[in-house]
């Protein structure tokens, strides 16, 4: 699979907001702040794997369905992966 563009920024994004967290840190800012930007991170990483399964599964599929094969096994690990991911 490739990964585009959007999908790297959205990580460069999350690498951007851990190094702020640690910089709280560093600066002792307190609990609530550091959580809540916890949270945010957390957030954009629950996403940006979803956008990376949804986008290899449409690809799965649309070569799968290219192929005539049955598309139901990769639909199963797509939300599977998701689940785990949780």
């Amino acid at each position: 699979m490739e990964y585009n563009e959007q999908m790297k920024n959205r990580l460069k994004r999350i690498e951007g907001q851990v190094r702020g967290i640690l910089s709280m840190m560093e600066q002792g800012k307190d609990c609530r702040d550091l959580v809540t930007q916890l949270s945010a991170a957390r957030s954009a990483i629950d996403r940006t794997i979803g956008v990376i399964v949804s986008s290899n599964l449409e690809q799965c599929i649309r070569e799968q369905i290219e192929k005539g094969e049955d598309t139901e096994q990769l639909i199963k690990e797509a939300v599977n992966l998701l689940v785990k991911s949780r």
